[in-house]
């Protein structure tokens, strides 16, 4: 008699191709999670996966029963999450990774409107995934997908950068690709990081080519990025979602045609997606788009 367990041993092996894996995401041991595996093996009377030395790959039995069984556990993981929930009173939280400034303009103007308690937390892409894995957060918004094993990514939307320069800054007129990319190099210029975040997407994208800039500050704050533009102290890049009335702060946007975009998506653990917070949260964050 088939085990229900086994069934969810080998969706978890099939999504990650590997046992370990898996098994970590089952918050088992290895040696268990092969036992269900060579248990519905000998069940079906074939292999399910066959196996190299650095990963495994599903057969056509296995692809098979992973197609009719996957649709079947989702169902009931949905279904045993929503019963849990409405059974329990417990106060509905949820806690969030992402940049301080997105959350600044996109979540708390209408913040008022979540129905879950929510707990920030801000921080780098690269900060914010280790969060996620650590599951010292629920989900993250985050400009970066990493190849981390149980960590499932939505797209959210595209956001775009523009070029921000003071208000009173006067541009020339220039004739070629090559005298705009020399009068921008020519600029003082504040940048996010020290490796030129953004900065160097513009000049790749348009110039085809690293720039030759070395920033007069580097400040990790778009906040504070806007504010010093509009002070007259240089030029930089911010995402437009920050520029709803630029004159406010003293600033233009400069040159609309070498604006750049860039990704951002919903991150979260897979073992997690029927979470019914996790899933409203999604669906707020993604309204605060529309």
């Amino acid at each position: 008699m088939v085990d229900f367990e086994w069934y969810r041993s080998f969706v978890a092996i099939y999504r990650h191709l590997s046992v370990s894996e898996a098994a970590k995401t089952r918050m088992m041991t290895q040696p268990a999670m092969s036992q269900h595996l060579a248990a519905l093996e000998a069940e079906v009377g074939e292999p399910l996966f066959t196996r190299s030395s650095r990963r495994l790959a599903a057969t056509e039995r296995g692809k098979e029963l992973y197609s009719r069984l996957a649709p079947l556990l989702e169902s009931l993981e949905t279904a045993t999450a929503e019963l849990k929930s409405a059974s329990l009173p417990h106060s509905r939280a949820i806690r969030i990774g992402l940049a301080l400034e997105f959350f600044q303009e996109q979540i708390v103007p209408r913040l008022q409107r979540a129905a879950i308690s929510v707990t920030a937390s801000f921080g780098t892409a690269d900060q914010l995934i280790e969060q996620l894995k650590e599951e010292q957060v629920d989900l993250i918004v985050t400009s970066k997908k990493y190849a981390e094993p149980g960590i499932n990514y939505q797209f959210l939307y595209q956001e775009t950068f523009a070029i921000i320069a003071p208000a009173d800054l006067t541009v020339p007129c220039l004739n070629s690709l090559k005298e705009m990319e020399e009068w921008l190099s020519a600029q003082r210029w504040i940048s996010y990081g020290p490796e030129l975040p953004m900065i160097r997407r513009i000049w790749r994208e348009h110039f085809k080519r690293r720039p030759l800039i070395r920033p007069i500050h580097i400040l990790p704050n778009l906040h504070a990025i806007l504010k010093a533009v509009g002070s007259g102290a240089g030029l930089s890049v911010v995402p437009t979602y920050m520029l709803s009335s630029p004159a406010r702060f003293g600033v233009q946007v400069l040159l609309d045609r070498y604006m750049v975009d860039n990704e951002l998506y919903i991150a979260y653990k897979s073992k997690y997606q029927h979470n019914p917070e996790l899933r409203e949260m999604i669906e707020f964050i993604r309204d605060e788009q529309n």
